[in-house]
C-alpha cells in the first residue's frame, strides 16, 4: 500500500506541475495579451471580475497551481527525508507496540527514486542493532519492520533462545565491530522481569540483549517450543545457523517467538532497504474489548509516553 501511494503521489505532483508549466509557458501570455488591449481601451482601470471574464483561468489550471506546491513538498519530504509508518503487529514488542507511529528516516541507508527504488546516491550502510524498514523479499508490496542482526559475511547461530555471532574478519584481524574474530560470541542477556506482557495464559520474558554498542529489550516465551522446523535452511549450514551473504542483512524482530523474519525466510538484500526508524510520534492503545460498542480499529488512548526516539 505506501507503495502504491507513493507511485501515487509522484504522478500527482508530475500531473499538477505539467499542467501549471504548461499553462505558465503557453496559455498565461495570451491571457495577458487579451488583459493588455482590454485595459489598453478602457478609461477606466478594470476590476478582478472583468478580467475574469475577459481572460478566465481553467479550474484545472486553477487547481493545478493551488496544490502543486504543497504536493511536491510532500512527496520530497516523504521520498527523501522522513516517512511515517503505523506498526501493525507486535513482532518488535517491546521496543515497538501495535499502535504505534513512527518516523522512518528515509535516507539513512541511501536516497532511491521513489518509484522504482533505484539507488540516485549512496549515504550509509546498516549497522547492527538498527531497527530497519524493508520491502519483504517474498513480497515487494509490503513492508517489514525488523532489527539488523547479521551483517554481510557474519554466522548467525540462533540456539535455545540464545544469540551467537561470529564476524567476518580480515586474516590477523582480532576484534570486529565490538566482536571477537575466529569464533561465536554469546550476545549477553539479562532478565528484566517475567510479568510484564502475557501470551493468552503464557508469562513472556522481558529481557536485554547486549549488541555490540546497543542494548535493547526482547521478549521469549519460554513455554512455547522453537519452530526450527520452519528455519530457512541454507545449503551447507546447520538449521539454526545463517552465513549472510554479501549485499544482505539478517534481520530479526524482538519479539522472538512471534516474529516471522530471517529466519523464516532468509535475507534482506540491501536494494529492499527503506530507512531506518527513528522517532515515535504516536502512539495509540486499541483495547476495546468484545462488549464495547466501539469497532476496534478506533483507539482508546493515547500513550503519551511512548513519544520519543527509539532506542
Amino acid at each position: 500500500m505506501a507503495g502504491y501511494f507513493s507511485v501515487f503521489l509522484v504522478l500527482l505532483t508530475l500531473g499538477s506541475g505539467l499542467i501549471w508549466l504548461i499553462d505558465h509557458l503557453l496559455y498565461a501570455p495570451k491571457r495577458k495579451e487579451r488583459i493588455a488591449l482590454a485595459q489598453g481601451a478602457s478609461e477606466q482601470p478594470l476590476d478582478e471580475e472583468t478580467i475574469e471574464q475577459i481572460a478566465p483561468v481553467p479550474a484545472i489550471t486553477e487547481s493545478a497551481k493551488s496544490i502543486f506546491p504543497m504536493i511536491a513538498a510532500i512527496t520530497v519530504f516523504r521520498s527523501f527525508i522522513f516517512e511515517p509508518f503505523q506498526i501493525p503487529s507486535g513482532s518488535m514488542m517491546p521496543t515497538l507496540l501495535d499502535g504505534d507511529f513512527i518516523l522512518v528516516q528515509k535516507y539513512a541507508y541511501g536516497i532511491k527514486d521513489p518509484v522504482w527504488r533505484s539507488q540516485l546516491v549512496e549515504v550509509d550502510d546498516p549497522q547492527r542493532g538498527d531497527i530497519a524498514v524493508f520491502k519483504f523479499p517474498l513480497d515487494e508490496r509490503i513492508d517489514f519492520i525488523k532489527r539488523i542482526i547479521g551483517l554481510p559475511g557474519d554466522r548467525i547461530v540462533y540456539r535455545d533462545r540464545q544469540l551467537y555471532i561470529k564476524p567476518q574478519c580480515d586474516e590477523g584481524e582480532q576484534q570486529r565491530d565490538g566482536l571477537a574474530c575466529g569464533e561465536f560470541n554469546k550476545i549477553n542477556l539479562e532478565i528484566v522481569n517475567r510479568d510484564e506482557f502475557k501470551q493468552g495464559a503464557m508469562q513472556m520474558v522481558r529481557l536485554t540483549e547486549s549488541l555490540p554498542g546497543v542494548t535493547h529489550d526482547v521478549l521469549v516465551t519460554p513455554q512455547l517450543p522453537e519452530l526450527t522446523e520452519r528455519y530457512y535452511q541454507q545449503p551447507g549450514t546447520r538449521r539454526d545457523e545463517w552465513v549472510v551473504p554479501e549485499g544482505s542483512y539478517f534481520a530479526m524482530g524482538d519479539n522472538r517467538n512471534n516474529s516471522q523474519d530471517s529466519r523464516m525466510w532468509g535475507f534482506v538484500p540491501k536494494e529492499n532497504l527503506v530507512g531506518k526508524a527513528v522517532f515515535i510520534w504516536m502512539s495509540f492503545d486499541f483495547e476495546n474489548g468484545p462488549d464495547s460498542i466501539l469497532p476496534s480499529w478506533v483507539p482508546t488512548g493515547v500513550r503519551f509516553e511512548r513519544l520519543g526516539n527509539i532506542q
